[in-house]
């Protein structure tokens, strides 16, 4: 009788965690009242990406091909949050007087999108992505993020890589 674990709950695993970082990253917003900058909202959207492969993944339980393709999937969009994350946390660590915010540049943003695109970038421009408000053991919420990700991604080619 084998007792290793079925990629379909490898997957819900994933999904879970997932969910679990969402429901984390909207308590700290509408609870504890920390607004998310453009970034934030970036890497939230990576973290359901994944969590939605996973769900499918589990949901649909497939075969070799199937389990490979899922686990790509989910380390790649992985791999999109952690590069995200990454950025987030190297702009926390500029000092101030080189930050300019995590919106793209006034002048780009005039040349190159329409009206409405621009007003939104206006609004989020505000939003200092370098600003460190939350921290747990000394990291900010980014870098917690950042290794989430980094394990979404390890944890992802395991579930679709490894031999059963």
């Amino acid at each position: 009788m084998s007792r290793a674990i079925s990629s379909r709950k490898l997957y819900l695993l994933i999904a879970c965690a997932c969910a679990l970082l969402m429901g984390y990253a909207l308590f700290a917003q509408y609870v504890q009242g920390y607004q998310p900058c453009m970034l934030c909202m970036v890497q939230r959207v990576f973290v359901i990406g994944v969590g939605v492969v996973a769900l499918l993944a589990a949901i649909h339980g497939p075969g070799r091909l199937g389990v490979r393709v899922y686990g790509l999937l989910c380390a790649v969009l992985a791999a999109g949050g952690a590069y995200i994350a990454g950025r987030h946390v190297y702009l926390q660590q500029l000092p101030p007087e080189q930050l300019e915010g995590c919106a793209p540049s006034f002048e780009y943003a005039l040349d190159n999108y329409d009206a409405l695109k621009f007003l939104k970038t206006i609004f989020i421009r505000d939003q200092d992505c370098g600003t460190i408000d939350w921290t747990f053991l000394g990291l900010s919420m980014p870098t917690w993020v950042l290794a989430c990700f980094v394990a979404l991604i390890a944890v992802s080619l395991w579930a679709g890589f490894r031999r059963v």
